[in-house]
């Protein structure tokens, strides 16, 4: 496994969290996996996301007991992860098609 990306989701817009998700499905790099924490919402952000899970083996999918916020919710999908590299993505952000092909890229050349 390459990458090993880490979005933690609570109440998320559902328009900008299907972009989220869409966005890194579509990475010109396709060797990773789709770590995404839901930290207890109460909109519609679980069924979005089981949604992509049913479709796309690369999902994992961590629920928190309880809302432990961002932080500790990162460092859940932390310990499961199984990348040479780790990737955070927030679920209102959109990454560029190349974001994993250029930051290996990057990482492969300095190490």
């Amino acid at each position: 496994m390459l990458v090993s990306v880490i979005m933690s989701v609570f109440n998320t817009n559902e328009l900008w969290l299907r972009k989220a998700i869409e966005s890194i499905l579509d990475q010109t790099v396709k060797d990773f996996e789709f770590i995404i924490v839901l930290d207890c919402p109460t909109d519609n952000s679980t069924a979005v996301v089981y949604e992509y899970a049913n479709r796309d083996r690369r999902i994992w999918i961590l629920e928190n007991s309880e809302n432990l916020g961002l932080t500790k919710s990162l460092n859940r999908g932390l310990e499961v992860a199984q990348g040479k590299y780790i990737a955070r993505m927030d679920a209102d952000d959109i990454s560029l098609p190349t974001r994993f092909e250029k930051q290996v890229d990057y990482l492969e050349r300095n190490e």
